[in-house]
C-alpha cells in the first residue's frame, strides 16, 4: 500500500530551503542554486515514489529517512563535485546515478528490516562506489584526464567536515553554535533539537565518531574534557543516534561548527608526512605493502619515505594530500 500521510512535496521543499544556508560560502551563486535545486528534485522524486508506490510497505517515519538519506548525499556529493572542476555538463549525469544507487540501496535494506546503523553503512559504501565508478567512466571516454580524475575521486565533503571537526577538538575545542532550527520534521521524535546546543554538538560529534576507527576516536576523546568525553560515549551507545539528532540539524551543526574552523593548510610536506605516517605507522612493512598493492610505484615511495621522514618530492603537495586523505580514509 502506498505510504499514509507523508506529504513529500512539503518535505523536500523544507529540505531544499534549509540547504541554502549549509552551501560552502565560497560557491557562486550558480554553484549555489545547482546544489539546492539538486537536492530539492531527487528528494521531491523520490518521495513521490515512496509515497505513491503500492508495492512498497513503508511507514511514514521510514519514508522521510530514505528521503533525508537521499537529501543529505545529494548535498555532500553535488559539493564533491562542484569541488572537483569537473565541467558542469557532466554534473547532472553524475547525481542521478548516485541518487538512483540510494534510492534502490535505501528500499531494499529497509524493506529487509536492516539495523538503522548497517542501512547508513551500505548506503554510503554505494554512493562512493557509484561516484567513482561515473568519475572513472568520464576519463575512460576521454571526458576528464587522468589528474582531474584523481582530484575529483579525493573529494568528500562528509569527510572534510568529520576531518575539520577533529583537528578543531584537537586544537582544543569548538566554538559554540547556535540551536539549529527544529521546524523540519524527523524520522524519529526529535528529542534533541529540545535542549541546548552543546548537547546537539556532542550527539552530533557521537554520531561522526561511530563511523570511524575507534583507536582514532580514543585519542581524540582523550583531548576532550572528562565530562563532555563521557556524555560523547554515552551518545553513541544510543541507538538510531543519526534518527534521533535528524540529518538536517546535524548538517547544520556541522556546517557551523565548520564556519568557525580556522583555516588549516595541509598542502605542506611536513603536514602531508605527519598525516601519512599517522594513517600507516601502526601497520608492518609487509602489511603496508598489501596496502598499497594496487597503488603506483610514486605512490609506495612517498608513503614509505614518509614512514622515514622524508617527504617524496616528485609527486606535487595537493596529488600527495588526496594520497594521505585517500590513506585516512581506507586504514
Amino acid at each position: 500500500m502506498a505510504t499514509q500521510n507523508f506529504d513529500y512535496e512539503s518535505f523536500a521543499q523544507n529540505l531544499a530551503a534549509q540547504a541554502q544556508d549549509l552551501v560552502p560560502p565560497e560557491f557562486d551563486d550558480n554553484q549555489k542554486q545547482y546544489i539546492i535545486n539538486t537536492l530539492g528534485n531527487f528528494s521531491l522524486l523520490s518521495g513521490k515514489a515512496i509515497a505513491e508506490d503500492p508495492n512498497l510497505n513503508f511507514d511514514e517515519n521510514q519514508a522521510v529517512t530514505i528521503t533525508q538519506i537521499i537529501a543529505e548525499w545529494s548535498f555532500h556529493k553535488s559539493v564533491d563535485i562542484i569541488r572537483s572542476g569537473i565541467p558542469q555538463q557532466y554534473w547532472d549525469t553524475i547525481m542521478q546515478k548516485i541518487a538512483y544507487t540510494i534510492f534502490e540501496i535505501a528500499k531494499q535494506t529497509f524493506s529487509q528490516g536492516l539495523p538503522h546503523d548497517k542501512i547508513l553503512e551500505l548506503v554510503e559504501h554505494h554512493v562512493k562506489k557509484s561516484y567513482a565508478e561515473a568519475i572513472t567512466e568520464l576519463k575512460d571516454k576521454g571526458a576528464i584526464d587522468e589528474g582531474l580524475m584523481e582530484f575529483a575521486l579525493g573529494q568528500s565533503n562528509m569527510d572534510k567536515m568529520a576531518q575539520e571537526m577533529k583537528q578543531q577538538q584537537e586544537a582544543g575545542g569548538v566554538a559554540p553554535i547556535q540551536t539549529p532550527d527544529t521546524s523540519m520534521p524527523s524520522a524519529v521524535s526529535a528529542e534533541f533539537p529540545k535542549v541546548d546546543s552543546k548537547v546537539l554538538k556532542l550527539a552530533t560529534v557521537a554520531m561522526l565518531f561511530k563511523k570511524m576507527n575507534q583507536d582514532k576516536v580514543q585519542t581524540i576523546l582523550n583531548k576532550f574534557n572528562p565530562e563532555d568525553a563521557q556524555n560523547v560515549i554515552k551518545f553513541m551507545q544510543v541507538p538510531n543516534l543519526q534518527d534521533r539528532i535528524g540529518a538536517a540539524n546535524a548538517l547544520r551543526c556541522l556546517q557551523e561548527i565548520k564556519t568557525n574552523l580556522p583555516k588549516v593548510t595541509e598542502l605542506n610536506p611536513s603536514s602531508v608526512v605527519a598525516r601519512i605516517r599517522n594513517s600507516v605507522s601502526k601497520y608492518s612493512s609487509k602489511e603496508i605493502d598489501t596496502i598499497l598493492i594496487r597503488e603506483r610505484v610514486e605512490v609506495k615511495r612517498l608513503v614509505f619515505n614518509a614512514l622515514e621522514g622524508k617527504y617524496y618530492d616528485k609527486i606535487p603537495p595537493k596529488v600527495a594530500s588526496i594520497v594521505a586523505t585517500h590513506l585516512a580514509n581506507s586504514v
